[in-house]
């Protein structure tokens, strides 16, 4: 899944920029980081029954391991790139990096829930201190031109693809280790870059400000209590006392957010920025995209383990393809934009997302891989790839150094924030849309079952077999159109929203840190 980070002014930082070697061992530390912060979102998917057998998780609870990361990732990414911003890039970055590995080491040694919870947590912190100074780090390193747009695409490739990637590396870690190994690979990556970005990677000039944690806490725990109120809605219905608690706490830490970075003289979300119309609409269409992409991936990883019974390495290979059609997609949004200009990749990119979703919701219990399944979701891919370049260069154009860290990371947080509340809103859509179909099902099954099926509902209180392959069905089907529905959403936003033609591409250049 593609990310957007703070990216300098042309021309900021001290020292020489490296060799031409020493640029392609750059970028692939770089491109090492970012990786391994986003394949962290989706690596955990596959592993998550072992983890809950493992640490005694509840149904509930068990969301969370998920969640615990994203949101703190999401939330505190505005902060991290102001920091990086104020006490220089490349030391945030390498702290940012030993933080993720640490948790990372810890997550692995977990002996309980609660600590395996507070490691994702504290992984989310790390991700969101090194992830905004990624992209910064590519303009400091690599000339403007056709050398830093070769950067971006490579970049974008790898963020674009890391979801994918993620969701393979799990499989083959869960089925040939053991689900600690999902967070222990990334102690020696995080060793790797830290060695060598000291060699290859110069640092950035500071720039005086200060801290806006307030606002950071308050969004994020915000956030936090908005996903809770879906979730709970969907296992407890919208009437439940803690489900209401939860959306009425949502409602006032966001609108203390919003009083917040109003009054604060150096907000990490100076709200000025949404006045821009195509940097609104850049940060909306984000925003719909990623509850779409989040809920592809978890509602098909559920459909191919629990109704064709993929075993996790071919779960993770049946994703294999759409981190390729990303990287396509990605690399032709990359050669093709300087003579189309964004509008037209992120309007075709939306309705071929939007398009693969509602091909999805064709699929049954019935349904094969090859027939029903690859065909979708190459479309979905294709479409997603073309839209991540064109987002990341106009989150970040024509923005003043000293905001470059918000700009690009509110892109980057919208991303992790949209998709956490997306996949809740679906998880609650399928929820309902499975608990009807049950109980449609429920006297047929009651006079068709077999002995040893009833037991086993009587047991659990679910059907089983083939029963609750309809059931799945039922609600992934109704997760698809909704999805569908945020792409296409997004396509409307580009459309509307989106105003900037090929000629402006050049007007950009020299007016602040866009990658163009």
């Amino acid at each position: 899944m593609a990310t957007s980070h703070p990216v300098p002014e042309t021309g900021a930082g001290t020292g020489e920029r490296p060799s031409r070697g020493g640029k392609g061992v750059a970028l692939t530390v770089i491109a090492g980081c970012q990786l391994m912060v986003v394949l962290d979102i989706t690596i955990v998917n596959i592993a998550l029954p072992h983890i809950q057998t493992a640490l005694d998780f509840s149904t509930t609870s068990l969301s969370w391991v998920v969640n615990a990361y994203t949101l703190t990732f999401g939330g505190l990414l505005l902060l991290g790139g102001r920091i990086g911003d104020i006490l220089g890039r490349r030391r945030v970055f390498l702290f940012g990096v030993f933080l993720f590995a640490l948790a990372s080491l810890l997550g692995g040694l977990a002996e309980n829930s609660w600590q395996l919870l507070a490691a994702r947590a504290l992984q989310g912190v790390g991700g969101a201190i090194a992830s905004p100074t990624s992209l910064a780090l590519i303009t400091t390193t690599f000339a403007e031109g056709p050398e830093r747009n070769r950067a971006f695409g490579a970049f974008a490739a790898v963020s674009s693809g890391g979801g994918a990637i993620g969701l393979l590396l799990g499989g083959v870690l869960v089925e040939w280790l053991d689900w600690r190994w999902i967070f222990f690979v990334n102690v020696p990556i995080g060793a790797l870059i830290i060695i060598a970005t000291p060699r290859v990677i110069r640092e950035s000039e500071r720039h005086t400000g200060h801290f806006d944690v307030l606002g950071a806490l308050t969004s994020t725990l915000g956030m936090a209590s908005l996903v809770y109120g879906f979730i709970r809605a969907g296992q407890d219905g919208w009437r439940d006392g803690w489900t209401l608690a939860a959306f009425a706490v949502a409602v006032v830490l966001l609108a203390a957010f919003v009083w917040v970075e109003r009054h604060s003289s150096q907000p990490i979300t100076p709200l000025w920025m949404f006045a821009d119309r195509n940097r609104a609409g850049t940060y909306g269409i984000m925003l719909c995209l990623a509850a779409a992409i989040f809920g592809m991936f978890f509602f098909l990883t559920l459909f191919v383990q629990n109704v064709l019974d993929y075993s996790p390495i071919q779960a993770g290979l049946a994703f294999l393809p759409v981190s390729a059609l990303i990287v396509v997609g990605a690399g032709l949004a990359s050669q093709l934009l300087p003579r189309f200009g964004p509008k037209p990749f992120m309007v075709g990119g939306a309705l071929a997302t939007a398009a693969g979703l509602g091909w999805l919701t064709l699929i049954d219990a019935g349904s094969t891989y090859l027939g029903s399944i690859l065909g979708p979701m190459l479309l979905f891919a294709l479409g997603m790839g073309l839209q991540f370049v064109s987002l990341t260069l106009m989150a970040v154009s024509g923005v003043g150094p000293r905001e470059a860290g918000a700009a690009s990371g509110l892109l980057n947080a919208m991303q992790q924030v949209g998709g956490a509340l997306g996949l809740a809103i679906l998880v609650t859509v399928s929820s309902t849309a499975g608990r009807n179909k049950a109980e449609d099902l429920l006297p047929r099954f009651l006079a068709e079952a077999t002995p040893a099926e009833k037991a086993a509902f009587r047991r659990t209180g679910e059907l089983p077999g083939h029963w609750a392959d309809q059931v799945l069905t039922s609600g992934v089907n109704l997760a698809f159109i909704t999805a569908a529905i945020f792409t296409a959403v997004a396509a409307v936003i580009a459309v509307v929203a989106i105003q900037v033609r090929p000629s402006d591409l050049e007007n950009l250049k020299g007016k602040g840190p866009a990658p163009l």
